[in-house]
């Protein structure tokens, strides 16, 4: 549940502004995808796959991509929660003007939302490290079910990353990259890795955009976001945080809402259409 009047100092702060949106993991969790650092997230077995030892070792890839042909049919899945379908809604209303994401599942745009940065790349797309070809992750599904047939991939529990926590007992066998024969990735950033640099440009031309940032599920944990709140605050931009529990932002946030993404951003979005509303209303007597 979220606080009236949280909601209230949300719409207060927000309503007029251009606003740009940082969303992390915790805007996905409502949408069965779990995340690293939330208040329910379990401790984990094992840590996140490092890229370069996804590079340097064929058995860790192979480890990877066994994890992933049972997971990726849930990420697949998926479809957007309260908070995607309501920051489509703010979007379309005018307050949001772009989406910066940390998310690589890919609902802000099947919930509707039309300017989106994803960050740390979308799991739907796979990347060759030879000849940087771009493909699909489902195209490239059937090929991993296709060359191992002697794998059970029975679904086990999902794990942040878009795996899943199973253990390899047989061979698992990897294809390859069908223009060059090199060595395909998930088109993500992997621990140790750095964001693209067209990409955090353009996100901090979005960014330079806005009068306001509200930060949605997010921690603030890792650079890649945290450093979009320190910009905001720099500039004198306020900052609005929705997140269940504290963030590495929060001494610079303006305001600060301790609520589940989903129900908060849909209460604002009722709340602001319902102030257009009144708007439109006493101009037109």
């Amino acid at each position: 549940m979220v606080a009236p009047e949280d909601v209230d100092a949300l719409a207060h702060l927000l309503a007029g502004r251009k606003v740009v949106v940082l969303s992390g993991a915790g805007c996905s969790t409502e949408s069965g995808i779990p995340d690293y650092r939330g208040p329910g997230t379990r401790e984990r077995a094992r840590n996140p796959i490092q890229a370069r030892e996804f590079v340097s070792r064929p058995e860790a890839r192979a480890r990877y991509w066994r994890r992933s042909a049972v997971g990726y049919p849930k990420i697949a899945a998926a479809r957007p929660n309260a908070a995607h379908r309501a920051l489509a809604r703010l979007e379309a209303q005018g307050t949001v003007r772009g989406i910066i994401t940390q998310n690589v599942d890919g609902l802000h745009q099947v919930a509707g939302s039309r300017v989106v940065i994803e960050l740390h790349g979308a799991l739907s797309l796979v990347r060759c490290l030879g000849c940087d070809q771009r493909s699909s992750r489902d195209a490239l599904q059937s090929r991993l079910l296709a060359d191992n047939p002697h794998v059970d991939f029975a679904a086990t529990a999902l794990a942040p990353d878009g795996d899943a926590d199973v253990e390899i007992h047989v061979e698992f066998r990897v294809p390859s990259c069908e223009a060059c024969g090199g060595v395909l990735k998930p088109d993500v950033v992997f621990f140790g890795e750095g964001v693209p640099r067209p990409r955090v440009d353009a996100a901090f031309a979005l960014l330079e955009s806005a009068d306001a940032l509200l930060v949605v599920g997010s921690s603030l944990a890792v650079f890649s976001g945290y450093r979009f709140v320190r910009h905001a605050h720099a500039r004198g931009v306020p900052v609005a945080i929705v997140n269940l529990g504290e963030t590495r932002g929060d001494p610079h946030a303006s305001l600060r809402v301790d609520a589940s993404a989903g129900a908060a951003l849909a209460a604002l979005a009722a709340r602001l259409d319902l102030a257009a509303r009144s708007s439109l209303e006493t101009r037109s007597t």
